[in-house]
This record gives C-alpha cells, structure tokens and sequence, in this order.
C-alpha cells in the first residue's frame, strides 16, 4: 500500500508540475532528495518513471489539442499535394513548418547530451536545480507586463528558430520547458494565448520522440507485474493532473498572472539552494 501511495503521489506531481512553469524533473530530484533526508524509502527508477508518467502528460495535451492537431496535419498534406490551395490551408501549412523549424535546436541538442551524458551530473545536482528555478523565477518575471500582438501563425521563420533555442536552453536541469518557450514566444511579441498554443503544440514532437526512445528502452529491462501496475498508476494520475493543470495553466497565461510562478520559483529555488547540502 506504500508503494501504492508513493506512485500515485509521484504521478501526481509530474501531471501538476508539466504543464506549468516549475519544472517537473527538477521537482521531482527535490522530492526525492527531501525523502531521502528523512530515511524514507525511494526506490524507484527515476528513468523509466520517467518514460511512463511522461507519455501520460503527453497524451493529455494531445487530447486537449486534438482539434488544432487534426486542423494542422490536414490541411499541410492537402496543401502539399495541391487539393486545396486556400489560403487557410496556406497559413496551416506554413504554421506546421514554424513548428518543425522550432523543434529542430532541442532535437538536434537533445540528442547530442544524450549521447555524450553532457548534462548527467548536473541532473542529480539539487543545489544547480534550485540556482536554474530562480533562472526561471527571473524570465518569468521579466515578461510579467508582455502581451505581445503578433499572431502565432503569422510569426517569421527567424522568430520560431528563436523559440526553438529557447526551448534547447530547457534541456537544462531545473529549467521548465513550457516556462522557456512561453518566455521565448513572448520575447518574440506573440500574443499570451498564441504563446500559450505554440508553446504546447511545440511540446508534442519532441515528447513524442522521447517516448519512442523510452519504449526502446523499456524493452531492454525487466519489470514485474506489481512494478507494472504502479507504473500504469503513476501514468494515470500524470495523465489527469497535467489534463486539469494544463487548463488552469491556459487561463492564468490569458490573464498575465505568470507572476504567480515567478515567485514560487524564486522562493523554493532559494530554499533549495539554503537548505541542501
């Protein structure tokens, strides 16, 4: 039953902690490290854990873009292959293009550190966690007035290519991905909800690579039954909160109150850095 409760709390603070601008790995070492300083035990393997409640998060946020998802692939292959060459079709096309280009510097990046563990140590490094949360504290705060006028779709190539090496940048432990590229859109004069959209829309790609190279892995390994089914429990409850969350999260960007995260940044940043060895 402990181990029930462990999974189920660890689900749900990934499927909190996705979605918003906190950073749900570098939650999730704070947690583990807290947990570990009490003489709890916390056995988990925080890969595959990893692999499991992210692939929840990511079909929550396919769920909740569904229809634009559906709208975008649509209309680039009837555009591609000239069966409607209106103009709606045109902006569609182009905007999925925005979105390949924007995903390039965290996909070409991502692989690289993998590769070479370039980021390995840093990742179990609490006090780095807590120094890259006041990072995110301080963008968050700086873009606390921006409501940018520029439609997402509208926006140049150079402009997504800058949001994609800000969402790079949140290979970074303790950086938040969607903190990033809403911080980077907004930069980029988008307007809140347009940098709302790109930023998650942004977030399915590179998600969904991940997860096929997590499935790789998880072929590779042995897990019992009982490790299974606390898995699919973590996943389930990631799969809900980041639902619910990812919705909250939408209103407060639409009404500027990113302010709310700037400080709660900076706060358990600085008590991580203070209070951790």
């Amino acid at each position: 039953m402990i181990n029930i409760i462990k999974y189920i709390f660890l689900g749900i603070v990934q499927g909190i902690t996705e979605p918003i601008p906190v950073s749900s790995s570098g939650h999730l070492l704070i947690i583990k490290t807290i947990l570990e300083k009490v003489s709890v035990n916390f056995n988990v393997d925080f890969e595959t854990f990893a692999t499991m409640t992210n692939f929840g998060s990511l079909l929550a946020i396919v769920i909740i873009f569904w229809k634009d998802i559906v709208s975008l692939v649509k209309s680039f292959f009837t555009y591609l292959f000239n069966k409607d060459r209106s103009k709606e079709n045109f902006i569609n096309f182009r905007y999925c293009w925005l979105i390949v280009i924007a995903t390039i510097p965290a996909g070409i990046a991502g692989i690289i550190v993998t590769k070479l563990g370039l980021l390995d140590k840093l990742e179990e490094n609490v006090k780095f966690i807590g120094l890259m949360l006041c990072v995110t504290a301080l963008f968050l705060y700086l873009i606390k007035d921006f409501k940018g006028t520029k439609n997402a779709k509208k926006m140049s190539f150079k402009s997504a290519l800058v949001i994609g090496l800000y969402q790079m940048v949140a290979l970074i432990p303790g950086i938040s991905r969607s903190g990033s590229t809403i911080v980077g859109s907004m930069f980029q004069g988008l307007r809140r909800e347009d940098a709302f959209n790109f930023s998650f829309i942004l977030y399915i790609p590179i998600s969904i690579a991940t997860s096929i190279l997590g499935v790789k892995d998880l072929l590779e390994i042995s897990i019992s039954s009982t490790l299974w089914l606390y898995y699919l429990l973590a996943t389930l409850m990631a799969f809900i909160f980041t639902y619910i969350f990812t919705k909250i999260f939408r209103n407060i960007v639409k009404n500027g109150k990113l302010m709310y995260f700037s400080v709660y940044c900076l706060i358990v940043g600085l008590l991580v850095i203070i209070l951790f060895k």
